[in-house]
């Protein structure tokens, strides 16, 4: 196993949003296999709360997200990050652009989550997304070779998406009204899907506060735990990367 000195800072470009960030990292901390604080990973966070919009700038033409990611994935490397990682699923239509911009590497949350649901059999699964995320494509694109049949909500749904992502997660709103987004997930279970991806990294703190109890897929915490490993530590319960290659 790798020393402590050996492993790789993980840097967070975040403020996309603060919430998410936060849940990003503490899903890093709680999938660690760790018994002391020295055992846990170094993270560097940057909450940049001045990267505009992504789905604005997707959609409408609005202020491209691009010079304030690459401006913290380029703070995030000068201070030490061994590898990166962005808590917003809409922003990974801009990874390329982030990639290029540091000699580190930068974990793709969607095509992480793609591994994962091929890894649990997966058929058939919904998109729950922003706008700026469906109308891209860039899920589909992701999911073009897995054989896994993707299947968004319909307009209506939608819109119930959108709205408890930005006037209930992103607004600090705690008893918004779930009715319309519970009817949407149920639509897309009556199809056949097998499972619902969380596709906005809002999403899993939406049914964490909302109390929706369905089969999902959180691609926060695929994240999380695959920064924990290329990081060279250890996810509660399985082996490290670098664990089963010396162990080889």
């Amino acid at each position: 196993m790798k020393t402590k000195t050996e492993n790789k800072t993980i840097g967070i470009i975040g403020g996309m949003g603060p919430l998410a960030t936060a849940d990003l990292y503490r899903k890093i901390v709680m999938s660690t296999d760790a018994a002391c604080d020295q055992e846990h990973i170094h993270t560097l966070i940057d909450s940049n709360t001045n990267i505009p919009d992504r789905t604005a700038a997707l959609l409408c033409g609005a202020e491209s997200p691009v010079e304030e990611m690459v401006k913290s994935a380029r703070l995030l490397e000068k201070a030490g990050a061994g590898l990166l990682i962005m808590p917003c699923n809409t922003a990974h239509n801009f990874h390329s652009e982030v990639q290029d911009a540091v000699s580190i590497p930068v974990l793709h949350m969607i095509k992480l989550t793609v591994q994962a649901l091929e890894r649990q059999g997966v058929s058939r699964a919904g998109l729950l997304a922003t706008d700026g995320t469906v109308q891209t494509r860039i899920y589909q694109r992701c999911f073009e070779n897995s054989g896994i049949e993707l299947i968004t909500p319909d307009n209506e749904g939608q819109a119930a998406v959108m709205d408890m992502i930005y006037k209930g997660v992103k607004a600090g709103c705690t008893d918004f009204d779930t009715t319309e987004v519970r009817a949407a997930a149920d639509r897309l279970l009556n199809t056949g899907v097998q499972v619902l991806i969380l596709g906005c990294t809002e999403l899993p703190l939406a049914f964490d506060m909302y109390a929706l109890h369905y089969p999902t897929v959180d691609p926060t915490l695929e994240l999380a735990r695959a920064a924990i490993i290329a990081a060279g530590g250890k996810v509660k319960g399985e082996q490290s990367v670098s664990e089963t290659k010396e162990d080889a």
